[in-house]
């Protein structure tokens, strides 16, 4: 199991316990994070799962491929640690994983 937590604009973080294997976006919908829709299913065509890694996290997880990338570039509110949820894996590693919803996005 890990643990990721999810910090909302306002400062209220909300810790989930994930399976390895899951994605980030998967564990937040199934515990109703608030600002991560995952519209498209986790397709990597939508955004609303879009979420800034915290510095210390970021260098950790595998670099977003292409279509991430474009991707990122309508979503909202994004920064230089900009991820889709959907695209992370959890694994072991990522225990303790912090991520921060963009306010504009809740």
């Amino acid at each position: 199991m890990a643990r990721i937590h999810f910090r909302q604009h306002t400062g209220t973080v909300q810790t989930v316990e994930a399976s390895p294997g899951q994605t980030v976006m998967e564990v937040a919908t199934g515990a109703m994070v608030r600002g991560i829709v995952g519209e498209c299913g986790g397709c990597c065509s939508c955004a609303t799962c879009h979420v800034h890694v915290d510095a210390d996290w970021y260098g950790r997880l595998p670099p977003a491929d292409d279509m991430e990338t474009a991707m990122l570039e309508g979503a909202v509110e994004p920064g230089p640690r900009s991820r889709l949820s959907c695209q992370i894996k959890v694994t072991e590693a990522l225990d303790g994983l912090s991520v921060a919803i963009p306010a504009g996005q809740v």
